[in-house]
């Protein structure tokens, strides 16, 4: 025999308190296997629970962006929107009050807060503007400037 194998049969016949070392190697390794098997159990068990209570969110939060979409699609109906509007006194803009791009000078002019240094400036301009088309300026009601 080779002394390679004479050095395994020795270790094989080696025996610690009348049990083989080799048993007492493979006692240990089994124990080690399953301890690591109950950790990557446990490990497992606990992201099978995360992984529930994330797809559990998904659901609510998908469940909130239906209620959501559902009442965005509620408060933007027209006949909704018609009746706030008669409420608070708007109506559609008539036809009468549009102006073309020469009058456009004259309505910016007409809506311009009058300041005391301002005035004194603005008097010159008024002359030219008389010699453009009249562009009847849009009446407003008190309530849509905020009075």
């Amino acid at each position: 025999m080779s002394r390679f194998m004479m050095g395994v049969k020795r270790v094989f016949d080696w025996r610690v308190r009348g049990v083989r070392c080799v048993e007492l190697i493979g006692v240990v390794c089994l124990a080690a296997v399953m301890v690591s098997v109950y950790i990557v159990k446990t490990a497992a068990a606990r992201e099978s629970s995360e992984i529930s209570q994330i797809e559990a969110e998904i659901r609510q939060d998908q469940q909130r962006v239906r209620l959501l979409r559902a009442e965005a699609t509620r408060l933007e109906q027209p006949a909704r929107l018609e009746a706030l509007s008669r409420q608070l006194g708007l109506e559609p803009v008539e036809v009468t009050r549009r102006a073309n791009a020469d009058g456009l000078s004259e309505l910016a002019a007409a809506h311009q807060p009058v300041v005391a240094a301002a005035a004194p400036a603005a008097a010159p301009a008024a002359a030219p503007a008389e010699a453009a088309p009249q562009v009847t300026a849009p009446q407003t009601s008190s309530q849509e400037n905020g009075l």
